[in-house]
């Protein structure tokens, strides 16, 4: 089916603010065996930010992910649009951030953000966003071909590790309700939305993304993950935090910032 581009959709739901790694391949099942200690592994990127002055979102480093999957002189220019969908929490961030970068790198992305943190990052990265002419949608059509007629692909920025649907609201609980009835690709960012990030509960019935960008390293959820593509965005880990929760990441190519598993 031919797509449509999002500014083409009906107006009325929107509103306008403004290579692998190195080494053998992993099996898809063995993959995440050695990379950390468990459940830990949800708590680098908090590490990051607290104790070593990181920016808390990642959005930067797994920008590289999409020129990959989705290479853009492979798409016509009417196929670019992408919808990201964010949360309140810390995966909300890196939506966001995600959302920016794919406008700097000629994407024609559109933000869906329906619970809006008071955190000072979530408010300068919408701002920047804005500053970016980047659509915000007023409200998520329930009409599933709408979302498959006006975009390329879906940005699962919603919930991270150790956030329930419960507590981000009612908005963004019914928003993953939409995504799981998309047709066109889903990309989760760190875990999919909903799922446990140790058992990846609720994976038979929750979101089925085609890629998976794991944020510092893989949870160890993402071992049920069964999509066309699995990436690590890892490669700015501290040392000290690698070594607490002895991480095995992969090698990454020249200054690549993502490596493919």
């Amino acid at each position: 089916m031919a797509m449509r581009s999002a500014f083409a959709a009906s107006p009325d739901w929107r509103t306008h603010s403004g290579r692998e790694a190195r080494g053998r391949p992993l099996c898809p099942r063995m993959r995440l065996k050695g990379w950390g200690s468990g459940g830990c592994l949800r708590h680098t990127d908090r590490l990051r930010h607290e104790q070593h002055g990181w920016p808390g979102s990642s959005g930067g480093a797994q920008r590289a992910v999409f020129p990959q999957v989705f290479p853009l002189p492979a798409l016509p220019r009417k196929q670019r649009t992408a919808l990201v969908v964010c949360g309140p929490e810390q995966n909300g961030a890196v939506g966001l951030a995600c959302a920016r970068h794919l406008r700097v790198f000629e994407y024609e992305p559109t933000i869906f953000y329906p619970t809006r943190s008071p955190d000072p990052l979530h408010r300068d990265l919408t701002t920047q966003c804005e500053k970016m002419d980047i659509p915000f949608l007023s409200y998520l059509p329930t009409e599933v071909q709408l979302i498959n007629n006006a975009y390329r692909l879906v940005v699962d920025a919603v919930l991270g590790p150790g956030v329930e649907p419960a507590e981000v609201g009612g908005p963004c609980t019914r928003a993953l309700a939409t995504l799981k009835l998309l047709s066109i690709p889903l990309v989760s960012l760190d875990i999919p939305s909903g799922w446990d990030p140790e058992t990846g509960g609720d994976a038979e019935d929750g979101l089925r993304p085609d890629v998976l960008v794991s944020l510092a390293a893989p949870k160890r959820c993402a071992g049920r993950f069964s999509g066309r593509h699995h990436f690590v965005a890892g490669r700015f880990v501290p040392d000290d935090v690698r070594r607490k929760f002895a991480l095995r990441l992969p090698g990454y190519t020249g200054t690549d910032c993502v490596a493919a598993l």
